[in-house]
């Protein structure tokens, strides 16, 4: 669900001075490096590039592919030790796993330049897994395109305009170099809202006219941040706790609610042109009356308006103690639905005759096969498939368009503004330049006041920018 990847290698990016490259050859200079898969039939090899629990679900996930062909996870990387060797021992306690387990001392990688590593490690045609904070994709990809490699990447994919436009861009190049690119939008592959969207595209409930959805529930992940800790750089610091930095993730909104933004775009076959939104934060206490520092409100609640004038009404909270609700739905002309029963896409979907969406009512439930009901394992499957039969496959350009969709309603909420797609695209507030460029030394792309407190959205206050 979430990048909770944060033992992303989110640092990765380092394209490192020319004297680190040296070391870092020097010190790849004697490793051994696994045979490369020569045809569809052959060999893949994975390297995992951020070691956090989605992460790591995508290691299994991948693995599990193993009835397509042979696949092993050769590399794993991260800016964390600890994570990398945590998400080492979830994989090997998984017996059926054991014989696609191959990765050694020497390919286990940590540092802010691990993410090369990790990728030198593989050949032309293998797959990299990037779940780390989505500030770093870009970065990461481009070593990628370079390497020849296909590529999972996690959701989301961009957080503001410059790096969604560089994103772009590197979509096509990946196209024109016949690279295979999954976007961990699990949503689209789930077999259930696959047949929904086919029947709404169909007409079965008519124009539609309204979207909601809801992702309402108690604080998870790193939503909330206390002052930062001795004995952890300020950098460390906020890779670490990426949800609370909206250059790391574009925080809770954009990690949280991308999912539901996502499908309910594709069952309307279009994307929002403009939004308009409101926020809060109500709670920034610890239950020690330690004030948090990080940069979220703890409620959103957007109205994305289509080209057609029809809305799609969202709200987020993350607060603990109230109404939870987790789900989306379609209103049309001639009925409506349920998009997500609970959850990012949840079984079962329904379309009903009228509004009420009661079962006396309903004019189809979905059902998926057992073995099929997993979109997580879906899209593994879709695209080790792509890969060897060399299939058409890039959701590179829909996930950047899902991500930016995404930020133009946080920005909204942050500015206290009407932003359209185009403003957002054009905004030039890149959050983190120089991310290629990032050292275990670097500063942090959000410095601290004076009483270790980072920079919130004043909606109304600060308006061409999130902060």
């Amino acid at each position: 669900m979430n990048n909770t990847t944060f033992a992303q290698p989110r640092s990765r990016r380092d394209f490192l001075k020319d004297s680190t490259r040296l070391a870092a050859a020097t010190a790849l200079a004697g490793v051994a490096l696994p045979r490369v898969h020569a045809a569809g039939s052959d060999l893949i090899q994975v390297a995992l590039i951020g070691c956090g629990g989605r992460g790591t679900g995508a290691a299994v996930n991948a693995l599990k592919t193993s009835g397509q062909g042979p696949i092993k996870l050769v590399a794993m990387a991260d800016v964390f030790q600890e994570r990398l060797s945590s998400s080492l021992a979830t994989l090997n306690r998984e017996a059926s796993l054991a014989p696609q387990m191959d990765v050694p001392p020497e390919r286990r990688f940590v540092g802010f330049d691990a993410y090369k590593k990790a990728m030198d490690c593989l050949k032309p045609g293998d797959v990299a897994i990037f779940a780390t904070p989505p500030a770093f994709r870009w970065v990461h990809f481009a070593y990628a395109l370079q390497k020849g490699l296909n590529v999972f990447m996690e959701k989301p994919i961009t957080v503001d305009g410059p790096t969604s436009k560089r994103m772009l861009a590197q979509a096509e190049e990946a196209t024109k170099k016949n690279l295979k690119v999954g976007v961990g939008l699990m949503s689209r592959h789930s077999r259930a809202l696959q047949e929904l969207a086919d029947r709404v595209h169909n007409g079965e409930i008519g124009e539609i006219i309204l979207q909601r959805g809801y992702r309402m529930h108690g604080p998870i992940g790193y939503f909330s941040s206390l002052p930062k800790p001795a004995g952890i750089s300020e950098l460390r610091y906020q890779v670490q706790r990426f949800h609370s930095f909206l250059w790391a993730s574009g925080g809770n909104f954009s990690d949280f609610y991308i999912h539901i933004i996502d499908h309910l775009g594709w069952m309307k076959n279009a994307w929002p042109v403009k939004a308009q939104a409101l926020g809060g934060r109500h709670y920034r206490q610890s239950p020690e009356g330690v004030t948090y520092v990080d940069q979220n409100l703890d409620t959103y609640a957007v109205e994305y308006t289509y080209a057609d004038g029809s809305k799609f009404l969202f709200d987020g909270r993350c607060i603990t103690g109230c109404w939870d609700h987790y789900a989306s739905y379609l209103h049309g002309t001639k009925g409506s639905a349920v998009v997500s029963a609970s959850g990012d896409c949840g079984l079962p979907s329904r379309l009903f005759k009228s509004q009420q969406m009661r079962r006396s009512d309903m004019l189809w439930e979905s059902k998926v096969p057992p073995d099929e009901q997993d979109p997580y394992q879906n899209e593994w499957h879709d695209l080790i498939d792509a890969i060897r039969n060399d299939k058409p496959y890039n959701e590179l350009k829909r996930g950047v368009e899902a991500s930016l969709v995404t930020s133009m309603g946080r920005m909204a909420a942050h500015t206290g503004q009407e932003i359209t797609f185009e403003d957002m695209l054009n905004c030039e507030h890149e959050m983190a330049p120089g991310l290629d460029q990032i050292t275990e030394d670097s500063p942090a792309p959000l410095q601290a006041d004076a009483n270790g407190r980072y920079p919130v959205p004043m909606p109304g206050i600060t308006r061409k920018r999130e902060y």
